[in-house]
């Protein structure tokens, strides 16, 4: 397993994280994700910690706090071997303070995560989303507390537009609060939007990308292909609800380039996304997901060998698109550094 320091932190992660959104099954969007219950979460566990995965990332929202009650339970006894992210912000209750990042709902939160998980603290705590009502003094105090406190180590921001994350690090500057040292957000061959502003940012800024949906919402798994929709699968019971939008024909000349590749180098097509992911700049970590041990070992060998420098060429030209405005604008000036002008 490859190491990487998170951010300007201290903090050494594994290249690969295991994330638990398929733990629990709850509800109706995360009955599609996968079903996962306690004695199969320490299977999956178990081949994690073989391979040198020790870093698993959950939130409060998935399957209404059973996936961490899982995680935490298949975890017993060797809570000091691993690294836990969790989030919070999205909704977990019916009342008006049952989500946000308000100092009151964050503190119930957290408190909330650490019984779950079974643990007295958090290595990375995440803010979900953007919490446009609170003012980010008011969050960045409260995660301040927190991290004095040791009920978490690290904070992090996910899913927030540059100018939030922005704004957040301005503020825990001026104030000397702590600051974030983490961005997760979504990043794939299919969905680049990332390195128009955030990844620009996050690494101006030292902040280690973590990467969600590096397969696209699953769309880059090779069972989608030109003439050929998915007939099996999380995409073909309807788990693509609520992901990232993509163009078909965009999708199968990515993937097609995917396979092409993937011949060459005797690798799998999600094996081949992967390990293009673990060479663009500023990522420190990918979170990878599975259903099933043998979806996790097929995911595990995206590590260990390297894409040549003319198979990531030809990879990102395939997968390139217009940026929109100001970032086609700024593409033109040779001053704006990398990976604006990519």
């Amino acid at each position: 397993m490859q190491f990487r320091q998170l951010g300007r932190s201290g903090l050494k992660v594994p290249v690969l994280s295991f994330g638990t959104g398929t733990f629990g099954g709850k509800g109706d969007m995360f009955s599609k994700w996968g079903t996962t219950d306690v004695a199969e979460a320490r299977n999956l566990i178990d081949l994690c910690l073989d391979h040198g995965v020790n870093f698993f990332d959950t939130a409060d929202v998935y399957s209404r706090g059973a996936s961490e009650e899982i995680l935490g339970e298949a975890l017993k006894g060797r809570r000091n071997d691993v690294l836990i992210s969790t989030k919070a912000t999205f909704t977990m209750g019916d009342g008006p303070n049952d989500k946000g990042s308000s100092r009151y709902h964050l503190l119930r939160a957290v408190e909330a995560s650490l019984r779950r998980l079974g643990t007295d603290h958090i290595d990375v705590y995440f803010m979900h989303g953007f919490d446009a009502l609170t003012p980010v003094e008011e969050v960045l105090s409260t995660l301040d507390t927190l991290v004095t406190s040791g009920k978490v180590r690290y904070i992090g921001a996910s899913n927030f537009s540059g100018w939030h994350l922005m704004k957040s690090l301005a503020a825990s500057d001026r104030l000397g609060l702590s600051r974030y040292v983490a961005y997760q957000g979504y990043y794939s061959l299919i969905g680049r939007e990332y390195e128009w502003e955030l990844l620009p940012l996050t690494l101006d800024q030292g902040v280690g990308t973590m990467v969600w949906s590096p397969l696209g919402w699953g769309r880059l798994t090779g069972k989608i292909r030109r003439d050929q929709p998915a007939i099996e699968g999380r995409i073909a019971k309807g788990g693509d609800a609520s992901g990232p939008p993509v163009d078909n024909e965009h999708l199968y000349s990515v993937v097609e380039a995917l396979s092409e590749i993937a011949r060459e180098v005797d690798k799998t097509i999600p094996q081949v996304a992967l390990n293009w992911l673990l060479q663009r700049p500023g990522v420190a970590n990918i979170v990878i997901g599975a259903r099933n041990a043998d979806q996790l070992k097929a995911n595990l060998g995206a590590i260990g060998w390297d894409l040549t420098a003319d198979q990531v060429a030809r990879l990102d030209g395939v997968s390139r698109r217009q940026p929109i405005y100001p970032y086609w604008h700024q593409m033109g000036f040779d001053r704006n550094p990398k990976p604006t002008r990519w």
